[in-house]
């Protein structure tokens, strides 16, 4: 029986390739389990602008991270993994890193090898930290893990500062360093996707985030060239503010939400989602069935 979240995860996507959406509060990952997704992903773009509205570049702590982690990892059963930038450090902060996401129900964590200022993968001007430097960052990760199970999956940018057959050589070294899985930011073509799928033998992650240097491949297109793990990171995020975005327009304008019902989620709806019923029962067969008030 598989009960840690890290062997829930792999064997999530050791049986068939999975999508896995970004969820960017606890109430959506609860929506992404009952849609029957395999497992969900925190955002640390949508983090960045969801907690605290500042951009991707490595503001959101550590503590930040893994405290908003650990209420999607409560709220539902499927596992979890996140974005953990750079690892918040050298490769003794990465242990740490490792151990504070393990503690929060997290099931993996990405890492990825860029330099501080990071830089969304779909912008320019990032920079890399040598390969040394990542492999040890890894190294630290992999002997950091309690759960051997926890899955590592590193990231590498290199595609668009060093090309791709350096992209190709850094995930290697991750590999041979002991990421388990390998995560490629910012391909450039179809045919990037399927040659990176044919040069690196481990489970492989996409990442098919919108407005960015990647095409949207579809998930069937994905998982026939080899990838194990499909990413929308802020998909939802986007379409959720983009509707309140025009809600919040619509109530300057008329001074009524009256037109805005049909868009909303109703209360019984949220109760439900919430699993009010459950509280409410449990709350009264505390008191011997009676109300309280």
């Amino acid at each position: 029986m598989t009960t840690t979240p890290g062997a829930r995860f792999r064997q999530a996507y050791e049986n068939s390739p999975i999508m896995i959406p970004g969820v960017f509060n606890a109430l959506v990952a609860r929506m992404a389990q009952q849609a029957g997704f395999a497992a969900a992903y925190q955002s640390g773009a949508a983090l960045s602008a969801g907690l605290a509205a500042v951009p991707d570049v490595g503001l959101i702590s550590l503590t930040e991270f893994v405290d908003q982690g650990r209420y999607l990892a409560q709220a539902v059963d499927i596992p979890v993994i996140s974005d953990a930038d750079t690892g918040f450090g050298e490769a003794l902060s990465v242990e740490r890193t490792v151990h504070c996401f393990e503690s929060a129900g997290i099931a993996g964590i990405h890492l990825e090898d860029q330099q501080l200022p990071k830089r969304c993968g779909h912008l320019s001007g990032k920079t890399l930290v040598s390969e040394r430097e990542m492999a040890g960052k890894i190294k630290a990760a992999a002997a950091a893990r309690n759960d051997p199970s926890f899955v590592l999956i590193a990231r590498t940018d290199a595609r668009a500062t060093e090309g791709f057959d350096a992209a190709v050589s850094r995930a290697r070294a991750y590999v041979e360093a002991g990421a388990d899985m390998i995560f490629p930011e910012a391909l450039q073509t179809p045919e990037e996707f399927a040659q990176f799928a044919e040069a690196v033998e481990v489970p492989l992650m996409a990442n098919m985030t919108e407005f960015g240097k990647s095409p949207l491949l579809s998930f069937t297109e994905l998982s026939q060239i080899g990838y194990r793990a499909v990413l929308f990171p802020v998909s939802m995020f986007r379409i959720a503010m983009n509707a309140v975005e025009s809600g919040l327009r619509e109530l300057a304008a008329e001074g009524t939400q009256q037109g805005l019902l049909d868009r909303m989620q109703t209360r019984a709806e949220l109760y439900e989602l919430l699993e009010y019923d459950g509280y409410d029962q449990r709350d009264r067969s505390y008191f011997g069935g009676s109300a309280t008030e």
